[in-house]
């Protein structure tokens, strides 16, 4: 037999002659004639060892060996068995030999055909590579290429069965071909390592594409139904490498959904002027967290709609949810629509929604008795006109809501029979509004007569409200304001007037002032401001209301400049006041007389505690405040009550009776038109004004009656109870019911007003590690994610920046973090810094979180300092990391030559994120402190936390998401957390890693190279 060291000499003849092996008694005689050529073979004096050792270290050709070994019409055996020692003995790299293997395009010789996916047998079940990062993308291309190979391998024996005399030979080499490409796609590991490569080099897996078609279309031509199906299989799977990390189950289990429940009413009882894109992204990224369904997500929406209805207290809040309901709600699931849902139809799923809420029967019947109409139907019929529902759909409904209402206790009584419905009220009082501001827009500035019709049928009844909360809902309420504040400003110009245009101009102000007033208490003041202008060029109304108006949280100092204006100006203005039997309305400057107002209040006020002027005049005095305009009694009582705050318990006596003076009607034959009207605007603002002062000094004032609860959300809070026992209270109610409702949504807000941001959180984190019951567990953690909603970038902030890494980092803490309530604190902390990270970047913060205090706010930027010479906190905590960094200082720009900053390198950087930002410094320094903790000696329940924190953030990812919070992990990670067994996964390390990067790719080749 020959031996092994002649097989390279044989080979290059048979290359160089084309002739066959001579016979065995002629091979001696053959030797002499081969060329002189050194064997790369050990002499046989050496050992197994040594000769492995020495073949190792020479330059084999793989290519040229499996190329001679495939010359013929069958391989040569003697070669191939060679090459599968050389693979067994793993002297030559899986990825080499199956590059080789995809050169071979010869397809028509199928005993070659058979040896190749012999050879692949070997090995493709376990491939693996331990090498450089290189090597292992050298796999990937490899993996990728050879899947290419037995793509077209199959598609050319596909098109081979169309002949009836191959059609065996065919269909038994198909087989085969299917059976190896069924076993590499059947291999999640393999899977991962193509996509990186389909990553790495895009026109090759355009190519595979190309090959998957042909097959596709060759499909018909197999007969064998077993076979085909086989085929399609493969087929998927190898569709499915490119959206592999994208498959997420959905929660079949549940049909109750609090977090969304809780999202929907704080926004709708907060936030309604707000935007819907903001709604739209929050509520996306809970159903992405949570995994919910469509039908139960949108039907999860409107249970929240009707509860808020329901529960909402009669007045402007039973409005505003009105219009939530009825209006801005169909245009959050119009933007919804927009969001790509796969194969389903999105009107189905908001069908499907319906129906569910039809067997809602209890719920439906409370809700329609509140509002005194069939509220479904009408609703059916508003998402039919934004079309969210089919007509067909629509109509069905409809008849099944009213066949139920048959059924129902009589919903309509005697005493509001007569009431008109909220709801219909709201839908007509939309297309009005725009009629408004039509008018609105015209040039009013030579008969402005004409506006006081249009602003007295806003002022009767709830007309107001009524514009107001639709204008809100639709996103109007700032145009509307921009108008008003045009007209207040329309005032200034005085042109010799008589006195019925000097009335008209006053009550122009005074209306427009009280609107304006009214907006500002019931939607925010952001809703008044205009964009920046120049000094010179600011609204008068702008000006008062930041510089002279109370609102909650906010003190003003009654000797600010701002209430001391000229002093002649406030001289003539008390005589007039004082001497006067009214206020003159002809050649009044409104504006300079309310700005004047509060000096003059408190020269008045002097005199009357000095008994220079008596009670009487006084009264007198107020009466003419008050007799024809009321916004000068307003801008009055803004003054009183900062005054009024500085003054002792013994000094306030006399401020309190001037605004109760203020306060109270003139009810007279000579004051101007819609002076009822006007006078009930005014004691809705002046209640808000007063009630922080009121309470301070439990003084009782009584305002004009309105009908309804002016302020119904205020001091909901015990007197004489400590904060934290409130907190604590509130929480554990809203964890039995397991869900938030309006009142505790209040609660909560006043509550992190009151203590802090770090108070606040860090007592609700503490009540959450009580929790030893997986459910209560995870249900507190979709409350929480819902109450910290009411500030979320400051609280995710502090739990980041604050309390993991104290939990993480004091060994006395661990116990706290074990399961369950430790994995629903991993869980808590991933969502917030998901939606926070989420809403940052794209700006989407609320105007009713940016108005919060941050007085206990710490800077970040301190805490966690940019400078990396002067270490942070969770710097100092650092080890250092085992795991070799000459992969990742492959880039010439990364070469520090600061190992912490080499070892602590991530995508973010890469993408040059800015660090200035506290929430990136913040995500990036806990990323540090757990890159330490798994790279730690120690073990414990804090090891097993931060396993849980990245097993949420995989399952919190979202497909194709650059802006993920993992892009400030460490590469170094990615090494350490594969030792976990919970995250050795090819899913998971595909997930971690930024793979829109080279170097992301290296790592993850490697890491899943080496599983």
């Amino acid at each position: 037999m020959l031996p092994l060291s002649a097989l390279p000499n044989l080979a290059c003849w048979q290359a160089a002659t084309g002739k066959r092996m001579p016979a065995v008694g002629a091979r001696s005689a053959e030797r002499s004639r081969l060329p002189s050529l050194q064997s790369p073979f050990p002499p046989y004096h050496l050992s197994l060892r040594e000769k492995h050792l020495h073949m190792l270290r020479l330059p084999v050709s793989r290519d040229a060996l499996l190329e001679q070994a495939m010359i013929g019409p069958s391989p040569n055996p003697l070669l191939l068995s060679y090459l599968k020692y050389a693979i067994s003995s793993q002297m030559v790299s899986y990825s080499s030999v199956l590059m080789a293997i995809s050169k071979f395009d010869d397809f028509s010789r199928d005993l070659c055909v058979q040896s190749l996916l012999e050879i692949m047998d070997m090995f493709c079940d376990r491939l693996s590579c331990h090498g450089k990062a290189e090597e292992c993308i050298g796999l990937c291309r490899a993996l990728m290429s050879v899947l290419n190979w037995m793509l077209r391998c199959a598609a050319f024996y596909t098109e081979k069965m169309k002949e009836p005399l191959e059609q065996g030979s065919a269909e038994n080499q198909l087989t085969m071909c299917l059976e190896r490409l069924a076993k590499i796609l059947g291999s999640t590991k393999n899977r991962a390592l193509i996509h990186i490569a389909k990553l790495e080099e895009t026109p090759s897996w355009s190519a595979i594409e190309q090959s998957l078609s042909k097959l596709g279309d060759n499909l018909g031509h197999i007969s064998n139904s077993q076979l085909q199906s086989q085929a399609e299989e493969c087929i998927g799977l190898v569709k499915s490498i490119p959206t592999m990390l994208s498959v997420h189950a959905e929660q079949l289990n549940k049909t109750g959904f609090p977090t969304i429940h809780a999202v929907v009413l704080l926004e709708g009882t907060m936030n309604l002027t707000g935007e819907p894109q903001p709604l739209v992204e929050q509520l996306m990224m809970v159903k992405r967290m949570q995994r919910i369904p469509s039908p139960l997500f949108i039907l999860e929406i409107w249970k929240a709609c009707f509860v808020g209805l329901i529960e909402s207290p009669e007045g402007t809040e039973e409005l505003k949810w009105t219009a939530f309901t009825f209006l801005k709600i169909p245009q959050v699931l119009v933007k919804l629509k927009k969001y790509p849902q796969g194969e389903k139809d999105f009107t189905e799923d908001v069908n499907c929604a319906f129906e569910f809420l039809l067997k809602l029967t209890p719920l439906l019947d409370k809700a329609d008795q509140r509002c005194n109409c069939d509220c479904t139907s009408l609703l059916f019929q508003e998402c039919g006109k934004q079309g969210l529902l089919s007509e067909a759909n629509m109509n069905n409904l409809i008849a099944k809501r009213t066949a139920d209402r048959e059924h129902a206790p009589r919903l309509k009584s005697p005493e509001n029979a007569n009431i008109q419905p909220n709801p219909g009220l709201i839908l007509r009082a939309e297309p009005t509004v725009t009629n408004i501001l039509k008018t609105m827009d015209s040039d009013h500035s030579k008969t402005p007569e004409g506006l006081l019709g249009v602003l007295g049928h806003m002022l009767s009844g709830k007309s107001l409200d009524l514009l107001l909360a639709a204008a809100a809902a639709t996103g109007k309420l700032k145009v509307f304001a921009r108008k008003f504040i045009k007209l207040n400003e329309l005032t200034k110009h005085i042109s010799g007037e008589g006195s019925k245009a000097a009335s008209v101009r006053a009550l122009l102000f005074d209306i427009s002032f009280l609107m304006l007033c009214h907006v500002a208490q019931t939607y925010g003041s952001e809703v008044i401001l205009s964009e920046a202008a120049p000094p010179g060029e600011v609204p008068f109304f702008e000006t008062w209301m930041q510089t002279c108006m109370p609102e909650e949280g906010k003190i003003l100092n009654p000797d600010h400049p701002c209430f001391r204006p000229d002093s002649t100006k406030v001289e003539s203005l008390v005589a007039l006041l004082n001497n006067s039997s009214e206020m003159k309305l002809v050649q009044m400057k409104w504006q300079e007389a309310c700005l004047s107002i509060s000096a003059a209040i408190l020269e008045i006020l002097n005199a009357w505690e000095n008994g220079v002027l008596t009670f009487d005049s006084v009264q007198k005095i107020t009466d003419n405040i008050k007799g024809k305009v009321c916004s000068m009694a307003v801008c009055a009582v803004a003054w009183l009550v900062a005054h009024v705050r500085m003054l002792g318990l013994d000094e306030r006596e006399k401020s309190l009776q001037m605004i109760r003076q203020l306060a109270t009607p003139l009810y007279a034959e000579n004051t101007l038109q819609f002076y009822s009207e006007r006078v009930v605007i005014m004691s809705s603002i002046l209640e808000h004004m007063c009630a922080d002062v009121l309470q301070q000094t439990a003084a009782n004032i009584k305002f004009s009656a309105t009908g309804v609860v002016t302020m119904p959300y205020w001091n909901f809070l015990p007197a004489k109870k400590p904060i934290k026992e409130v907190l604590m209270g509130v929480f554990s109610k809203v964890l039995e019911k397991g869900w938030v409702d309006s009142r505790s949504i209040h609660i909560f807000d006043t509550l992190l007003h009151m203590g802090g941001v770090y108070w606040f959180c860090n007592n609700l984190v503490k009540e959450l590690l009580k929790e030893t019951r997986k459910e209560h567990a995870m249900r507190a953690v979709e409350l929480l994610y819902s109450i910290f909603c009411l500030d979320m970038q400051q609280l995710t902030l502090t739990l980041l920046g604050h309390i993991l890494p104290n939990l993480l980092t004091d060994s006395s803490k661990w116990h706290m973090l074990m399961d369950p309530p430790g994995k629903a604190l991993a869980k808590l902390s991933v969502w917030c810094a998901s939606s926070s990270y989420s809403s940052h970047n794209k700006g989407q913060t609320s105007a009713w979180q940016r108005k919060r205090h941050r007085e206990d706010i710490e800077d970040y930027t301190s805490l966690f300092p940019l400078d990396d010479t002067q270490p942070s906190k969770l710097m100092r905590l650092l080890s250092s990391n085992e795991e070799d960094t000459s992969i990742l200082s492959s880039p010439s720009k990364w070469n520090h030559a600061d190992r912490t900053m080499s070892t602590s390198l991530s995508a973010s950087q890469l993408h040059t994120v800015s660090m200035r930002d506290p929430l990136n410094r913040v995500l990036a320094n806990l990323f540090l402190l757990i890159s330490s903790i798994l790279g730690a000696k120690t073990a414990g329940t804090h090891t097993q936390f931060v396993q849980w924190f990245m097993e949420e953030c995989v399952d919190c990812l979202e497909q194709g998401s650059r802006g993920s919070i993992l892009q400030f992990m460490p590469f170094t990670m990615v090494s350490e957390l594969v030792k976990a067994s919970t995250m050795s996964s090819p899913r998971i390390v595909l997930a971690i890693t930024d793979l829109s990067l080279p170097l992301g790719r290296r790592v993850a080749a490697k890491a899943i190279a080496a599983l």
